[in-house]
């Protein structure tokens, strides 16, 4: 079982920047991928960023050069850093974390973008 706790979300302006923290209750290194997902009212969820235990990345195309992935194994964290935020990016986000099949969601956190 892994407990994952997002915080960080927020309402900003077009145009501003936020950053996305998930805690996991257990040491990354037992966690293949870790990554966020996103859902905005009347979608699907959708795939943000995912990071693998090796340091592999991979993003969404609608958030590539705006939004960083990073992965801390020693604070058993997993950060989201957001640039150049869009309306379009207004939605619950979650934390995901994938142990080698079996699959993990934080609670959500909501991000609120103004135009």
């Amino acid at each position: 079982q892994v407990h994952l706790v997002e915080s960080g979300g927020g309402l900003v302006q077009a145009g501003g920047s936020l950053r996305l923290s998930c805690a996991a209750s257990i040491t990354l290194f037992r966690i293949n991928t870790m990554g966020w997902y996103r859902q905005a009212p009347g979608k699907q969820r959708e795939l943000v960023a995912v990071v693998t235990n090796d340091g592999s990345t991979n993003y969404a195309d609608s958030v590539k050069g705006r939004f960083a992935i990073s992965r801390d194994n020693a604070e058993n964290t997993v950060s989201l850093r957001m640039n150049s935020l869009k309306p379009d990016d207004t939605a619950v986000y979650y934390c995901h974390a994938d142990l080698w099949g079996s699959i993990y969601w934080g609670q959500g956190t909501q991000v609120t973008v103004s135009s």
